[in-house]
């Protein structure tokens, strides 16, 4: 992610930026479908607002221009906030996929966007799970059923710096 967000902005295309639902005192008190994934989160307060974990890392986070999105409360990054509309707000109808956790919530987001008619590239190197089946399970087994492309950062950047450093099209 260090060689392909700046990459990203260079070549102005949009950064959406689409943070997961950070934890906060009785967030999820009386819920009665709580999943275990978001038991756990509960459990270990994870991404506190306010902690380390819960704030934007200094390097990844968001830039002028970048279009931050409501939290997700679950995996998919399009389920009850307002990333479609953002989306579709600004034209765009192509979406690039990087970050965590490749298995859950960069899966989930790349499905339900494909559903929604956008064209999904999963950037392979660019995401990351708890284990290897999960990296394997996402980019290997799952992603090939509905993703468009599944690049490498070394592929994507090779589209998108040309030589001639004028912007190019992102046709993949």
């Amino acid at each position: 992610m260090r060689k392909l967000i700046p990459a990203i902005r260079a070549a102005r295309i949009q950064v959406v930026i689409v943070p997961h639902h950070r934890w906060r005192k009785g967030a999820y008190k009386g819920w009665k479908h709580i999943n275990p994934s978001q038991a756990l989160a509960n459990q270990a307060q994870d991404f506190a607002a306010g902690s380390w974990g819960g704030e934007f890392h200094p390097e990844f986070g968001p830039r002028d221009g970048d279009v931050v999105i409501l939290e997700h409360w679950a995996q998919s990054g399009f389920a009850n906030t307002d990333l479609d509309a953002q989306l579709k707000q600004r034209g765009i109808e192509k979406i690039i996929l990087v970050g965590m956790i490749a298995n859950t919530c960069v899966e989930a987001t790349a499905r339900f966007g494909m559903e929604l008619g956008y064209h999904v590239t999963l950037i392979k190197d660019a995401t990351a799970a708890f284990s290897h089946q999960g990296m394997y399970a996402a980019n290997e087994v799952n992603g090939p059923l509905f993703a468009h492309a599944i690049l490498t950062t070394d592929d994507l950047l090779a589209l998108l710096l040309p030589a001639t450093n004028e912007k190019k099209s992102c046709d993949f």
